[in-house]
């Protein structure tokens, strides 16, 4: 499964805010397993150096934490997960605040489209 990746971006970066999405949307869970720097590149079609740069800058970030002889995994440090969920939730609003105020929406008018999608999908 080869993705395609952005040039605006390096691609380790991309693939480890991938791997923080699975994290936030706990598809990969505190504690488990990542797949190997040779099975990771496998999948994401890249090169193992680049998956070993992504390991390595999501471990600087405390996001995961490689033991010697048997892998990395997430880490369980429920401080840190409550962090990181906060800061993509953070971006994601950000980002659709920025894109609404291009097209000149003004703050009520995004709250009362968030209120009328939210209603059509009866959701709360």
């Amino acid at each position: 499964m080869t993705e395609e990746y952005s040039a605006s971006k390096p691609i380790y970066l991309q693939i480890a805010d991938r791997i923080i999405r699975e994290i936030v949307r706990k598809e990969l869970l505190p504690g488990e397993k990542l797949p190997s720097v040779r099975e990771m590149a496998v999948q994401s079609g890249v090169n193992p150096n680049t998956i070993q740069r992504t390991y390595s800058e999501l471990e600087r970030m405390d996001i995961v934490e490689t033991r010697r002889g048997q892998g990395t995994f997430v880490t369980d440090r429920e401080e840190i997960l409550t962090v990181l969920n906060e800061k993509v939730q953070r971006e994601v609003i950000e980002s659709f605040i920025r894109n609404m105020k291009d097209l000149g929406l003004t703050k009520d008018q995004m709250i009362q489209g968030i209120e009328k999608y939210l209603g059509q999908r009866g959701e709360e």
